[in-house]
Parts: structure tokens; C-alpha cells; sequence
């Protein structure tokens, strides 16, 4: 029985995924950079319509009334969930937030931007979809891999919901950071189950137990600076709605968690400085590994110049856009080189 076929099919279609995710993600920080989250008041259509309206005349009549009464209704049923799980204050403030009636003026920009922010994650899904059923090919032989396969399917339907929560809600900050995590655990799974399907029966890699550490070590690091990075925007997002006018008064105006977040870069670099010096010292030039930290280190160059470009240039849109996608690239390229520390398809690489 031929198996290379299936395996090609689901390995191509599981790579799809992993960029389409990573597209996801750069589409979502450029309407949270531009405000565009409410560019489309309605799902699944955009002011009713299938392809989005370009102009104010096209929108229906009564649209601000009609969408800040769903916008209501939605955060109605959220405030009800909070309440099952204890979070009642919350639930509270956010019954009473008056902001969410206070309806959004047309900006047909903000609406193509949410709108291909959409497409993008119906994309997504969709390879998403045909990963998880050309995952059944390996149901015998590797259930994990199904199993994985299809609980991402599901787990993007839920990151899909938080995300309009996002948008929705005013008072509930900390979702920003669970929506960033999901994104990275979507990422995660993929990645795990395209590598899984690659080095099928290969010999696992004699590495130094040191490099796992120190890369487990590294990953644990930049999760929590992409913590501190998510609390940097929500603050942000505060300060902007106070003062708007003022923007390069932001930074100076969110407190110490921005120069703890600087602060942390400091020692993302420090470990990853390290973990090159090991993977240099323990793999061949050319070997996988050597290529993903080499790849890791170019994205905590490029993410440094970002950061100072947020923290020197009153935080242009592109530099936030940039730095939220190189953060996800570093964990994606980090969360990789583990796995290739475990089994790779390249077993002969590993310096003796």
C-alpha cells in the first residue's frame, strides 16, 4: 500500500494551515493597529451584504440602530457567562458600559480591513478542515495526529467567538492576551502535527539534554514577553480613548508595564544568545537546527528595531503590526527547533 500520497496531501495542506494562521494573525494586528474591529458590525455578512458596501449610501436604513442592538445583545450573553464562572464584578461593569451604545460612524477603510481580516480566517478554516480529514489517514498508526488535527478545527470555531468578544467588549482586557495565546496554541498544534507526519519513523536525535532545556527555557521567556506585550496594547488602547490627540504622551502614560516588557526583551536575547551558542557547538552548519536558530536570531534583530521604533516613534501603526507577527514568528521558529531537537528528518547532522 502506497502511503506517500496521503502523507504529501496532509503534509501540504497542514503547511497551508501553518501560513494561512500566520496571515491570520498579521490581519488581526492590523485591525487592532488601525481600530477597524468594528469595521463589519454584523457576522457572517458585513452590514448585510456579502461583499462589504464602499460607500455610505449603500448601507441599510437604521444600520448604527440595528448593529449597537446586537452589539448589546452579544455582550448580554457574555456578562451571563462571566456570571457562571464567578466573574460577577466584571459582569456587572459590563451590563453598565455605556460605550457600547455609542454607535460606530462608516469608515469604508476600516470596513475592507475587517472584511479581509474575515477572509483570511475563513481561508484558514477551511485548510483547517481538510487538514483534519486528511488526518484521518492516520488514525491507526498515529492517533495523536487526528486527534490534534481535529481538536484545532475546533479550538479556531472558539478563537473565532473570542475574537468578536474582543471587539464587542470594553471592559474585559485580559481577553486580548487569551486571544493571543489561542493564536499561538493553534500555531502549536499545527506545527506539531506537520513535524509529527515528517520524521514518521526516523530515529530520534541524540541531542544534549542541555538544548532541550535551555529551548524549553527560551520558549517559556518569549511567551511571557508576549504577555507583556498584549498587556502593553490593552493599556495603550486606555490611554488612547483618553488621550487621542496626545499619542506621543502614550507610552509615558501606561506605566511600568512597558518598560518592564523592554526590560524583558533584555532577557529573551541573553537566552537565545545562549541557545545559539549550543545548537552551533552540538549541530553541523547546515543542519536543520542551525538553520531555525540562525532564522530565530533574525527575528529578535528585526523585533528589536521595531520595539525601538514603538518606543522613539510614538508607536506607528506598521512598527505594531510588525513587532506583533515577528513575536509569533520567533515562537513558531523556537516551538520548531524543540521538536527538531526530539526528531528529525536530518538525524545525520548532529556533531559526534
Amino acid at each position: 500500500m502506497n502511503t506517500t500520497a496521503p502523507k504529501n496531501r496532509f503534509q501540504k495542506t497542514n503547511l497551508i494551515t501553518i501560513i494561512l494562521l500566520f496571515i491570520v494573525i498579521l490581519a488581526g494586528a492590523v485591525v487592532r493597529s488601525t481600530g477597524s474591529g468594528m469595521g463589519c458590525p454584523d457576522w457572517p455578512r458585513c452590514f448585510g451584504c456579502v461583499v462589504p458596501p464602499t460607500d455610505a449610501s449603500q448601507l441599510p436604513k437604521d444600520y448604527k440602530e440595528k448593529y449597537v442592538a446586537g452589539r448589546v445583545r452579544k455582550n448580554l450573553h457574555f456578562a451571563k457567562s462571566l456570571d457562571l464562572f464567578g466573574f460577577h464584578d466584571l459582569a456587572t461593569r459590563l451590563r453598565q458600559d455605556k460605550s457600547i451604545l455609542v454607535p460606530e460612524e462608516f469608515n469604508a477603510a476600516k470596513t475592507w480591513t475587517e472584511y479581509v481580516n474575515r477572509l483570511a480566517g475563513v481561508a484558514a478554516g477551511f485548510a483547517m478542515i481538510f487538514t483534519a480529514i486528511f488526518s484521518f489517514k492516520y488514525w491507526k498508526r498515529m492517533k495523536s495526529v487526528t486527534i490534534l488535527s481535529v481538536f484545532n478545527l475546533i479550538l479556531v470555531g472558539f478563537q473565532g467567538w473570542l475574537g468578536s468578544i474582543v471587539v464587542s467588549t470594553n471592559l474585559v482586557p485580559w481577553i486580548v492576551t487569551v486571544h493571543m495565546l489561542l493564536a499561538l496554541a493553534l500555531l502549536a498544534i499545527a506545527i506539531w502535527t506537520y513535524h509529527a507526519v515528517k520524521v514518521e519513523g526516523k530515529p530520534e536525535v541524540k541531542a544534549a539534554g542541555i538544548i532541550k532545556v535551555v529551548t524549553l527555557i527560551g520558549i517559556a521567556i518569549s511567551l511571557t514577553q508576549i504577555v507583556f506585550g498584549t498587556d502593553v496594547r490593552e493599556q495603550i488602547d486606555i490611554v488612547s480613548a483618553r488621550l487621542s490627540q496626545y499619542r506621543n504622551g502614550w507610552i509615558n502614560s501606561v506605566g511600568d508595564i512597558f518598560p518592564e516588557h523592554r526590560d524583558l526583551a533584555i532577557l529573551v536575547l541573553f537566552a537565545n544568545i545562549m541557545l545559539y551558542a549550543l545548537v552551533r557547538r552540538h549541530f553541523n552548519r547546515h543542519s536543520v537546527q542551525q538553520q531555525l536558530m540562525s532564522f530565530t536570531f533574525l527575528i529578535i534583530m528585526l523585533q528589536i528595531v521595531t520595539g525601538i521604533a514603538l518606543s522613539y516613534l510614538s508607536l506607528p501603526p506598521v512598527a505594531q503590526i510588525l513587532h506583533v507577527l515577528l513575536a509569533c514568528l520567533m515562537f513558531g521558529a523556537q516551538f520548531y527547533l524543540l521538536l527538531n531537537l526530539y526528531r528529525s528528518a536530518n538525524v545525520a547532522e548532529v556533531r559526534r
